[in-house]
């Protein structure tokens, strides 16, 4: 199968992805942002009293004194509740992200750390934390308006805003933390990630020509973990300034540990380690990014606990089943397997494995076929999501569906004892049991 559109994965920033699997950074910049942020008010409100002192508005000044000293209790209320508000919300969430692990499976907690608006709410609180204990101590005791030297007018509004921020974030973080405790939601969110990165899956010309003899490889150096990404641009320039062709062992998501071999050299010549730093991400988890199989993945793990004896809950794994089949819908007629990557002349220099049509369609079925006997709600949701891919699978990729459901019947045959049950589970039915 040939692809007619090359597309290039992008690559993956360690250090980016790093900070997004962090919940340390962002509210370290909101602090330092704040600081500054109550900087620049202070400066402004010493300007603006020093300004009205010269044109001798003294009312003025006594009035924003005045203004200063009402606001100021606001603002010392607000420095000593914020912090147990902070505790107790995230307290409560935390609780919730646990029961939504236990319930779905542990890989949900990324979805939390990974939350812009949990992220966001918390930066926000702390902020708005620390910029009220900074404004009080811009308060002065003295009250003569000649005198005085700051009024803490534009400290004590931004007070205010940060408080009205805060409060629309709490808002919108509920809503975020209770939709995390939420199947559907958390399965729809794992969904768009999974069709999100199909642009940076490793897709690239297919039916290239035959690989000239390996002549060395390259071991892997560092720490042990997944391979998240690797940065083709950087391996096809290396390649080619070699003139070899060099090709990808594992497949992104292995675990590799260190002297392992990840690249074989075909051809005559040898990259430097120089010239492949940063060419290939390990962590300590697998990432969508350029990794095509880790949705079908969650999907199938949220299913398969859900068929558990302890949870029993078929209609879960149902819903996990209708966006298994929208997902192998949409990779249907898409270039898959090894994919071949050129350089600007054409000329093959990276070549990379992947998962293949049969592969993705054994991650999302075949477990859940297993765990599915004596679910009937579940077996007939699969049978009809067998079906509606083969209405649209071309001949080359009807095999592992066929497969799948011979299976199955099979499987419903053997354990199922009366006619009239075995007839009923292996009746299609898009809903399972309506």
């Amino acid at each position: 199968m040939s692809d007619r559109s090359y597309r290039r994965p992008r690559a993956l920033s360690p250090l980016r992805e790093h900070l997004r699997d962090t919940f340390w950074f962002a509210p370290t910049v909101g602090l330092i942002l704040v600081f500054v942020l109550w900087w620049g008010a202070a400066e402004l409100d010493i300007k603006i009293v020093a300004y009205l002192q010269d044109e001798q508005e003294y009312e003025t000044v006594r009035d924003l004194i005045s203004f200063a000293d009402d606001t100021k209790t606001i603002v010392t209320t607000i420095s000593s509740a914020m912090m147990t508000f902070i505790g107790v919300v995230f307290s409560i969430s935390l609780v919730a992200v646990q029961m939504a692990s236990g319930q779905l499976t542990p890989r949900v907690v990324r979805i939390f750390v990974r939350s812009r608006i949990s992220k966001l709410t918390l930066t926000v609180f702390l902020a708005t934390f620390v910029f009220s204990l900074l404004v009080l101590t811009s308060y002065e005791s003295e009250a003569d308006p000649q005198r005085v030297t700051s009024v803490p007018l534009v400290q004590s509004v931004l007070t205010m805003v940060l408080v009205g921020l805060s409060l629309l974030l709490f808002i919108a973080y509920v809503s975020s933390t209770l939709r995390l405790m939420q199947v559907g939601p958390v399965v729809d969110h794992i969904t768009r990630e999974a069709f999100g990165m199909l642009g940076r899956a490793p897709i690239g010309v297919r039916d290239a020509a035959p690989l000239a003899p390996e002549s060395a490889w390259l071991a892997h150096q560092g720490r042990a973990g997944v391979l998240r990404d690797v940065n083709v641009a950087r391996l096809v320039r290396a390649a080619r300034r070699q003139g070899v062709v060099l090709r990808l062992i594992p497949r992104i998501g292995d675990f590799v540990v260190p002297g392992m071999p990840v690249l074989a050299v075909h051809g005559e010549g040898k990259p430097s380690r120089q010239a492949l730093r940063y060419t290939v991400s390990v962590g300590v988890e697998r990432t969508f990014t350029q990794d095509l199989g880790f949705g079908l993945r969650q999907l199938s793990d949220i299913a398969l606990r859900s068929l558990s004896p302890a949870v029993n809950d078929p209609t879960t794994a149902v819903q996990c089943l209708d966006r298994i089949v929208q997902f192998l819908a949409a990779l249907m007629k898409a270039p898959l397997g090894t994919a071949h990557h050129r350089d600007g002349k054409g000329t093959v220099r990276l070549v990379q494995d992947a998962p293949g049509w049969a592969d993705l369609v054994d991650l999302g079925l075949a477990e859940v076929r297993l765990f599915a006997l004596g679910n009937p709600q579940v077996t007939r949701r699969l049978l009809a999501g067998i079906d509606d891919l083969l209405l649209l699978a071309p001949e080359e990729r009807r095999e592992p569906l066929l497969r799948h459901r011979a299976l199955l019947v099979q499987a419903v045959e053997r354990t199922v004892p009366g006619a009239a049950e075995r007839e009923f589970a292996l009746e299609p039915d898009r809903q399972g049991i309506g």
